[in-house]
């Protein structure tokens, strides 16, 4: 596992988070989107680092 993986499945996991306390707070549906949106972006991409599909 790289570092950049590391950082990048972290973040994912800190943005899914961000996905729960919004949706606790019943924030915009259009936020909530935007934010899981990106939290999987971060972790498909720290996940096919470690498995060497994308260098």
């Amino acid at each position: 596992m790289t570092g950049l993986s590391a950082v990048l499945i972290v973040v994912g996991l800190f943005l899914a988070g961000g996905v729960y306390s919004f949706t606790k707070q019943k924030m915009p549906k259009s936020l909530i989107g935007l934010l899981a949106g990106a939290s999987a972006l971060c972790l498909i991409a720290g996940v096919l680092r470690i498995q060497g599909l994308w260098e």
